[in-house]
């Protein structure tokens, strides 16, 4: 059932269909365009399709929004979605926004907006959903809230001061850190910064992780250095590492000087390979268990949520001790040879004799081909006295030969939209073609 009225943040997350029942894609937020005397237009919306791609939807091509989801006429257009002059995000960028009430009470925070059809697929911003201060002296309790229309608000927010991103963290909460770093990749740098600021350490360090090294050391930049020293405690070593060498030497050393002494031992111990080589590339957490461990303790082992697949997929066998460096690395143990054996079977009978460990100045061209050749996602790094430094994983090898700028690149090519109509739409425009 169609309705001629919807929250914002309420959109987000529903999804897109064409007449024939197929689902296209997911919407992200909302897209509207100011005017003097009115209230914004909606122009479309932000849909995110198969490939993590975000595309425009103008509001001329939907039929209905209702019952959790949006029903298009079947024409989309598959380019690259890129923001315009005067063109407002609502979930980007009106939530958290601070405003003031035209009768006098006070100012409030955006937490929604809600969108209203006003004529045969013409829409605009309604009532504004507000949150004002919190005035009692519990740090739990909320503002009252309530509604308004448009024009009984006015910006308050003054010039350089922060907009609150809680709504819009809150909003992109169900996002794996790729996409939530897709996602940042695509908001205005300000706005880009407010959410960073926003999010924990332990999720801002995972979306950190997901990111072109200029956004990193561009976000790190804006934190000051006990929280950037924190969220780099929560970064896997080896993308820690990766992110300091990226900094001033200075700034580099007070953040380390900061950090965890365990964290930030292994950050300074990567730091001392070139990067275009193995020990540069690798992670120096891999499991390592000794040869008398078994099987169970081992599967045990790799359950682990927290564990990154890559590394799951074998143990490393050493003498002690069993932190890199370790003592004469044995072998590796892939987990899929555990599972054909009895969980009492001990690991130094299971350790596969044919894969050598690569030194950790083999260069990254050489532990690629090696990866490569031999079906591996992750091969063991040693020392000049053979002992385990680390392990260098498939992920990691592909971070290192993809373009510095391939998780923003607009290079795709054009997908092929599944449609009901004989012709598509050849560029992005509203409902009266003014796009």
């Amino acid at each position: 059932m169609s309705t001629t009225r919807a929250f914002a943040a309420r959109l987000v997350g529903c999804s897109v269909f064409d007449p024939n029942g197929d689902k296209v894609g997911k919407v992200r937020d909302i897209l509207v365009v100011n005017r003097a005397k009115a209230s914004p237009r909606v122009v479309g919306m932000i849909v995110e399709v198969p490939g993590k791609r975000r595309v425009f939807l103008s509001i001329g091509r939907i039929t209905s929004i209702g019952s959790g989801q949006i029903i298009t006429t079947g024409l989309i257009n598959l380019r690259r979605f890129e923001q315009r002059g005067g063109e407002v995000r609502v979930i980007a960028e009106l939530l958290g926004r601070r405003v003031s009430l035209a009768d006098g009470s006070g100012t409030a925070q955006i937490e929604d907006v809600a969108i209203e059809e006003v004529g045969l697929g013409d829409w605009e911003i309604g009532q504004v959903f507000l949150r004002r201060p919190r005035t009692g002296p519990s740090p739990f309790g909320k503002g009252a809230t309530v509604f308004a229309s448009w024009s009984e608000i006015a910006d308050d927010t003054a010039p350089g001061e922060a907009q609150s991103a809680t709504q819009l963290v809150a909003s992109f909460a169900d996002l794996l850190p790729a996409d939530l770093a897709n996602v940042m990749l695509d908001l205005p740098e300000t706005r880009m910064i407010e959410v960073a600021e926003e999010l924990s350490d332990d999720r801002l360090a995972d979306v950190l992780e997901e990111m072109p090294e200029a956004e990193q050391v561009d976000i790190l930049a804006h934190l000051d250095d006990e929280r950037a020293a924190d969220v780099l405690d929560q970064m896997q070593p080896d993308d820690a590492a990766d992110l300091i060498a990226q900094l001033s030497s200075e700034r580099g050393e007070a953040l380390l000087d900061l950090m965890e002494p365990e964290e930030a031992e292994d950050v300074r111990f990567l730091l001392t390979y070139a990067p275009d080589t193995a020990g540069g590339l690798m992670t120096n957490e891999p499991i390592i268990v000794s040869s008398d461990a078994t099987v169970a303790e081992g599967l045990a082992l790799i359950r682990r949520h927290e564990l990154a697949p890559a590394l799951g997929a074998a143990v490393c066998v050493t003498l002690p001790p069993y932190e890199a460096p370790t003592g004469r690395f044995l072998g590796i143990v892939h987990f899929q040879r555990m599972l054909r054996y009895p969980p009492s079977e001990r690991l130094g009978t299971l350790i596969d004799a044919t894969l050598e460990p690569v030194h950790a100045d083999t260069s990254a061209a050489e532990v690629s081909r090696i990866l490569a050749s031999y079906n591996l996602v992750s091969v063991p790094v040693v020392d000049e006295n053979h002992r385990l430094v680390g392990v260098v994983t498939i992920d990691d090898v592909l971070d290192y030969l993809l373009p510095d700028d391939w998780r923003s690149t607009n290079d795709e090519p054009e997908l092929q939209p599944t449609t009901t109509a004989s012709v598509p739409v050849k560029g992005r425009r509203t409902r009266n073609g003014t796009r």
